[in-house]
């Protein structure tokens, strides 16, 4: 009992550790923060594909009905940081016509999937009206571990 009184200040530190919130990890390639009229080399990150995780485990079908495919690692590989509303924002992947995947998660559960754009085998989304806020991206690829480098685009 003596011993629990002399400690009590380590006690409520590991009390207050243990109440403390996990903090969500951060993006593998980092975040983008656009305001309405960004310059175009603003909206412009690099990244590579890869991971075993099922990205329809994330989000099945997004909010047009659209179903979520591929597979990439669990964290993001990226964060786009809207300062403002914006009407419209088109998000495209280049990585060589591989066969790439777009999953792009915000507030309010907005949930936006993406696979092939017309004959190109890169993936792409045309968004509109989206809110300000945090919108985690993921690209990934068609079949589990594939690692492919790529160029992410995101134009008004």
């Amino acid at each position: 009992m003596r011993w629990l009184y002399g400690n009590r200040n380590l006690i409520a530190l590991l009390a207050v550790l243990g109440a403390t919130p996990v903090l969500s990890q951060p993006a593998n390639f980092g975040t983008i923060e656009l305001s309405l009229g960004f310059p175009p080399e603003a909206g412009r990150v690099a990244g590579n594909t890869g991971g075993s995780y099922s990205l329809p485990s994330l989000v099945n079908r997004d909010r047009n009905g659209n179903p979520c495919l591929g597979y990439g690692e669990e964290t993001p590989d990226h964060v786009i940081l809207l300062k403002k509303d914006f009407p419209k924002l088109t998000i495209k992947v280049n990585s060589g016509r591989k066969d790439t995947t777009l999953l792009i998660k915000g507030p309010d559960n907005f949930a936006l999937c993406g696979d092939d754009t017309g004959s190109n085998k890169d993936a792409s989304v045309e968004a509109t009206n989206l809110k300000e806020g945090e919108y985690k991206v993921w690209v990934g690829a068609m079949e589990p571990n594939q690692n492919w480098a790529y160029t992410l685009s995101l134009q008004e």
